[in-house]
């Protein structure tokens, strides 16, 4: 008796199905559990610029330069699968340098995901376009943002106090006027009211001192949110929570995450049919999950997930790129300046948020992701 078909299925008990992952358009790499390359399909042979026998038979040794990565870093891509072999899960660097021996470095996203029902086996993502751009894109560059935050608190200073005196002005001359010229100095202090407003948002961006932070319970913050939401501009809407109960708490400042979620949840709130809208709030725990900004040499762990799911239409293709940039709204009554609040806010807990359009039918996510209190993370 052959034992042909027997040798085929222990092989496919054993092996993964990996067709599909050659054809993938990003660098795929599989390992088996003893850490030799099994497959790496066309995207890595061009990644590491070696065909895939030569990277079965050698691996990326001597391609990779394994000692300091560029930027300080320090990470080898060997270290990253020890890390990832040490938690037995998935795990996730983001910001990563790689730098090859000859000389080039690249920066990319290294993700590793265990193979479901293939003890042992790993799956290696590499994507180049590293999360740092979009940590990039929120948090300015020191210098400049302390430029930027002292001109802007100047002109705040100033421009509150003519204000005052026009508000008063208008509200002196109404006393004496007729009918007709009460209602032009109505909307004179409508509009310095709405002004001043405008400039009590912005002077948000000037406090550059540092958040009290202590350990927070994420799901007490939330709570109180949504409740505060569905006395007001959530009302009538459906609302539902998915949270993990298990969480560590977050390590944060209780206030600006009142203010982060609660800017999101209107956000979410205004964006869909007041008929039939839908917002869901969830909790996760992402283990491995770390990042480093541009520059530092440090990992932090973001393992705590916070994401406002609505089914509203979306952002316009034009402004998703610049959802946290100050000014830009979809909204022609917006302000611009909701989001770019919590972009900075999240900044200061050292944390990062997202905005992305998932799911069928899609739906929109802005997913915030923070450290936890505890040091184990």
């Amino acid at each position: 008796m052959s034992l042909l078909p027997l040798r085929r299925r222990a092989q496919a008990r054993t092996q993964p199905q990996i067709d599909l992952m050659t054809m993938l358009p990003v660098p795929v790499l599989v390992l088996d559990p003893g850490d030799r390359i099994v497959v790496a399909n066309a995207a890595a042979e061009t990644f590491f610029n070696t065909g895939q026998a030569m990277l079965r038979e050698r691996g990326w040794t001597g391609l990779l330069d394994n000692g300091a990565q560029a930027g300080g870093l320090g990470d080898s891509l060997g270290e990253l699968v020890a890390a990832a072999r040490r938690l037995d899960g998935g795990y996730s660097a983001y910001d990563t340098e790689l730098a090859f021996s000859s000389g080039r470095s690249v920066r990319a996203d290294v993700l590793m995901t265990p193979v479901p029902d293939a003890p042992g086996w790993l799956i290696i993502t590499l994507q180049t376009r590293a999360v740092a751009t979009l940590v990039d894109r929120q948090l300015v560059p020191q210098g400049a943002a302390r430029s930027a935050i002292g001109i802007a608190a100047m002109l705040a200073h100033e421009i509150k106090n003519p204000l005052s005196g026009i508000r008063g002005a208008a509200q002196l001359l109404a006393q004496d006027a007729s009918d007709g010229n009460r209602e032009l100095t109505d909307l004179i202090c409508t509009e310095v009211d709405r002004v001043r407003t405008l400039i009590d948002r912005m002077e948000g961006f000037t406090d550059t001192r540092s958040l009290s932070r202590g350990p927070e319970n994420i799901h007490a913050v939330l709570n109180h949110v949504v409740r505060l939401g569905q006395q007001g501009f959530a009302r009538g809407l459906n609302i539902r929570e998915r949270y993990d109960p298990s969480l560590p708490p977050v390590i944060g400042n209780r206030d600006a995450l009142v203010q982060v979620f609660l800017n999101l949840f209107k956000n979410a709130a205004e964006a869909v049919d007041p008929a039939s809208g839908e917002i869901t709030i969830t909790t996760a725990y992402r283990h491995g999950l770390r990042i480093a900004a541009a520059g530092q040499a440090q990992r932090t762990p973001l393992p705590l997930e916070v994401s406002v799911i609505d089914n509203g239409p979306g952002a316009p293709a034009g402004i998703a790129d610049h959802m946290f940039d100050a000014f830009v709204s979809s909204r022609p009554s917006g302000t611009g300046l909701g989001l770019a609040l919590v972009a900075k806010l999240v900044g200061d807990h050292g944390g990062l948020v997202e905005y992305d359009r998932q799911g069928m039918p899609p739906r929109t996510v802005f997913r915030v992701l923070l450290p936890t209190a505890d040091p184990r993370s």
